[in-house]
């Protein structure tokens, strides 16, 4: 028999909230299999969404940026799970569609749809407004995602009888944006603020001091409710039969990169949860090496029985699962639109950068020409403070993963850039590792018990 398949998907939750404020995601992941190093392709909401539904680089789909509408030739998760007779559900927030509400041909294949394309243009905190099959709307009461997770909780007895694909898209912890802020349920913000702050938020500043209590209460609360959906599994004797993905679209910078969130090459932007758990993934461990979610739609299907179509550019990384010493690339290729059109690889080591000069990020999805931007050693340097790009002391390193980078590009389908290196730089010449480790990683840290190597 064929496992169900939930995939529960919040809004700009940031890879270091999963631990103290999150002990049922903490739990599901000891559990189960969690990716210490999970890596958006794209950091920013639809491509990252088109690349999740697909497991195709936003560049391959045309979703290179916000407004693109995901062409309805694309295969998503819920046509290959329909075709093998999978109930299909969406509960939530699409923004791949370009108009409110979702026509029926613009939402992917699913089949049962519960959503909206803005969600956080339709709703706020207690008023949560989404549009049936019909296109009529629904005013879901509760806090917002109480109410989302109430209807996935639906869903899932109304399919109980038969394999189901559910796709679940919450919009917390993402910011209410009219009024920039992140309305956490009431008390929640006032229990967390002053609780902890991220070192690399702690030291460049930005908008955190003023809304980390409310982000970590968002972030408290879709915890909370991960925990009513799995025990609702398991009250179904459903729980040891569903795989359950949790992940996120991009991480949160909190104006520290630039003048907003995301749209940057830094970890803040890039990192996000990712833990699964069921058939496959429990007793998996951790997986050390860095995976993108654009690997997470062929793992399921791989998970599931499913062939893998070959047009999907991600990988399934469930042989990491089952043997940490399986075939993996070291690096993981991820793209930047809107604030710059910027190419990057991220190592277990080092972070490495490269901007189209002059490009027109809302327009060009990619240029010819890039230039070296940021390198990050961050074994020494986790949170990203320091830039190494242009000192001679790193000019070798950066040489080799310049060439790495141009490589990622091209397999990735765009055409092979010049990648000009950065503009050197004088006063930091440092002592360099031993050259048969240069390009390795510290192991990861993982919450509740030592990671695999």
């Amino acid at each position: 028999m064929r496992p169900n398949v939930i995939v529960v998907f919040t809004d700009q939750q940031r890879w270091d909230t999963v631990g103290p404020f999150t002990p049922n995601l903490d739990r599901m992941a000891r559990h189960g299999t969690q990716a210490t190093v999970a890596i958006t392709p794209q950091p920013v909401c639809a491509p990252a969404r088109a690349a999740l539904q697909t497991g195709r680089y936003p560049t391959t789909t045309g979703v290179h940026r916000n407004g693109r509408v995901l062409p309805p030739e694309e295969r998503t998760l819920a046509h290959h799970f329909g075709a093998a007779g999978y109930a299909t559900g969406y509960i939530g927030k699409w923004h791949l569609a370009g108009t409110e509400p979702v026509p029926e041909e613009r939402r992917g294949g699913y089949r049962s749809w519960l959503g909206a394309n803005a969600l956080e243009h339709t709703s706020d905190a207690y008023r949560t407004i989404v549009y049936d099959e019909a296109n009529e709307p629904v005013l879901l009461p509760g806090y917002r995602s109480d109410a989302l997770m109430d209807a996935a909780v639906r869903f899932v007895a109304d399919h109980a009888g038969e394999p189901f694909f559910l796709f679940l898209s919450l919009l917390e912890p993402h910011h209410q944006n009219e009024t920039d802020d992140y309305p956490a349920p009431d008390g929640y913000e006032e229990r967390h603020q002053g609780r902890w702050m991220p070192p690399d938020l702690a030291a460049l500043g930005g908008t955190a001091h003023r809304h980390m209590g409310g982000y970590l209460g968002q972030v408290k609360r879709l915890d909370e409710g991960l925990g009513r959906l799995l025990d609702a599994l398991r009250s179904m004797d459903l729980l040891d039969d569903t795989i359950v993905a949790y992940t996120s679209d991009h991480g949160n910078h909190f104006k520290t990169r630039n003048g907003e969130y995301k749209r940057s090459c830094h970890d803040a932007s890039l990192r996000v949860p990712l833990a699964l758990r069921g058939p496959g993934f429990d007793g998996g461990g951790a997986i050390g090496r860095p995976v993108s979610t654009l690997d997470l739609p062929p793992t399921l299907l791989d998970a599931a029985g499913l062939d893998v179509p070959a047009e999907m550019q991600g990988r399934s990384f469930l042989p990491l699962v089952r043997d940490s010493r399986a075939d993996w690339p070291e690096e993981v290729f991820f793209q930047v639109s809107e604030s710059e059109v910027g190419r990057g690889i991220r190592t277990s080591r080092w972070k490495y950068y490269a901007v189209a000069e002059g490009a027109d990020p809302w327009d060009v999805p990619a240029a010819d020409r890039y230039r070296e931007q940021a390198l990050y050693d961050l074994e020494h340097d986790p949170y990203e403070l320091v830039n190494l790009a242009g000192y001679g002391s790193h000019a070798e390193v950066a040489a080799g993963l310049r060439e790495r980078l141009v490589r990622r590009i091209v397999a990735a389908g765009e055409a092979e850039p010049v990648v000009e290196p950065a503009v050197a730089r004088a006063g930091r010449e440092q002592a360099m590792p031993d050259p048969e480790v240069r390009l390795r990683g510290p192991k990861p840290v993982r919450f509740g018990h030592q990671p695999r190597s």
